[in-house]
């Protein structure tokens, strides 16, 4: 009885690589976000291997275009590997790609505040900042010009509000969004102003971000001004500044919440004089 021999469609190598490179940037990704977020470590070694799996997720990339060529031109098998390997290192540089883009167009800053001339300081956050992180001074005339130029909407918030209900508006909105309140003081008549430390984390890598709020007594009610920096990095992807501008739309909500408008008061009819007659009658 003669024996058939199936002929197996031999796979293209290039493609066996280029997923298994692909499978090494997703997990090294992975792995450097985990240490990001739990601080088991320092966060540079953390970020130079998130770096190198991106840098490992464009080889793949390149690797499985020259497999697609090589399985056109000869005929292989290993079309899905390569499929695979692409799909997983465009998922990977996808957003990225899409921080570049923002960058060019954003000032290299990493400081936001609403008042330039007189930021909210960092008293307690100060204290907990590591060594390596980004200075609590504020960059100075400069960084704010570039601030007005790139975020012009970015500004204080003035209330009629008293500096009481205002520091409660502030104080619920950072509970609302989760921050780690580090410091909340109240506001006090004639002694001191109202302020409040938190901790912010970025909401892929968990990088940790510093925000300051302040609320001052005004004539006619309160200002409310903040803060939002990066600990590591001169540059932001404008992250601070959209936090910035979000918070002071949402304590800006609060107060407004604090007081419902009342319903407008219907017109009460005019009682007629006793004793007087309808001259149109006569």
């Amino acid at each position: 009885m003669a024996r058939r021999h199936i002929h197996s469609e031999s796979t293209s190598r290039l493609a066996i690589w280029a997923r298994r490179i692909a499978g090494f940037a997703f997990l090294a990704s992975i792995l450097a976000i985990i240490i990001v977020r739990s601080g088991l470590l320092e966060i540079w070694p953390a970020l130079a291997t998130f770096a190198g799996a991106l840098a490992m997720a464009v080889i793949a990339l390149l690797v499985a275009f020259a497999a697609f060529v090589v399985i056109w031109m000869e005929g292989l098998a290993g079309m899905g590997a390569a499929l695979t390997a692409m799909a997983v290192s465009l998922a990977l540089l996808a957003y990225p790609a899409y921080l570049g883009m923002k960058a060019a167009r954003l000032p290299w800053i990493y400081d936001i505040t609403t008042d330039p001339i007189d930021p909210p300081r960092y008293d307690a956050l100060s204290r907990l900042r590591p060594r390596d992180a980004n200075p609590i001074a504020y960059s100075g005339l400069y960084a704010a010009e570039q601030q007005r130029k790139a975020y012009p909407d970015v500004g204080p918030l003035a209330t009629n509000a008293t500096p009481q209900a205002a520091y409660d508006a502030a104080l619920a909105v950072v509970n609302k969004r989760k921050w780690r309140v580090v410091d909340a003081r109240a506001p006090q008549v004639g002694r001191r102003e109202g302020h409040i430390e938190a901790v912010a984390r970025t909401p892929i890598m968990g990088f940790r971000d510093d925000i300051s709020i302040r609320v001052r007594a005004e004539t006619d009610g309160a200002r409310i001004d903040a803060r939002s920096s990066s600990r590591y990095g001169s540059f932001d992807f404008g992250a601070n500044a959209s936090r910035v501008r979000v918070l002071m739309n949402e304590i800006e909500d609060a107060i407004r919440a604090q007081r419902p408008e009342r319903p407008p008061t219907q017109p009460t009819a005019k009682k007629s004089t006793p004793g007087k007659k309808d001259q149109s009658k006569k």
